[in-house]
């Protein structure tokens, strides 16, 4: 199995996990989290698929996760804190899903020869650790106390 496969791999089973974890929370807002995570997850895998077979291919920007702070803002006011502890376990399982990508995307990147791949693998390495310092966000907020929305690590989100 080549890079490309592999990587194709790895985010398939990432969109099918987050999928995975939309369907088992009953907060439209979560959900909503996981299926932008999910999409973010096919947009990787059709970019390592048009890299296989050597097209001209552009990383578009995360814009499709911009929302996320306003969805917790949202949850807050709408007194949903504390929702879901019992599945924090499984977020944490996608936060090691989440290291295990990036890391290897580094790993690859430095492998690379090729500068446009090179660039375009340590982009997705660093959206994966976007969406592992998301799920961090979605474990502190169903685990968390009631004034975690104001913690100082929020600022990493607004670079979205």
């Amino acid at each position: 199995m080549n890079i490309f496969e592999y990587a194709m791999q790895m985010e398939k089973d990432g969109e099918a996990y987050y999928r995975e974890l939309a369907a088992k929370t009953p907060h439209k807002g979560i959900q909503h989290i996981f299926e932008m995570l999910a999409d973010a997850e096919v947009i990787h895998y059709n970019i390592f698929r048009g890299m296989q077979k050597r097209e001209q291919v552009t990383l578009p920007d995360s814009a499709s996760l911009t929302g996320v702070k306003n969805i917790f803002t949202r949850l807050k006011e709408e007194g949903q804190q504390g929702v879901d502890a019992s599945q924090a376990d499984l977020y944490h399982k996608a936060q090691d899903i989440e290291v295990k990508s990036r890391d290897f995307y580094l790993e690859k990147s430095g492998e690379s020869t090729d500068d446009r791949e090179k660039a375009i693998l340590k982009k997705i390495a660093s959206e994966e650790q976007k969406h592992y310092l998301i799920l961090e966000n979605i474990i502190d907020f169903v685990s968390g106390p009631s004034t975690w929305l104001e913690d100082p690590e929020w600022y990493h989100l607004e670079e979205y």
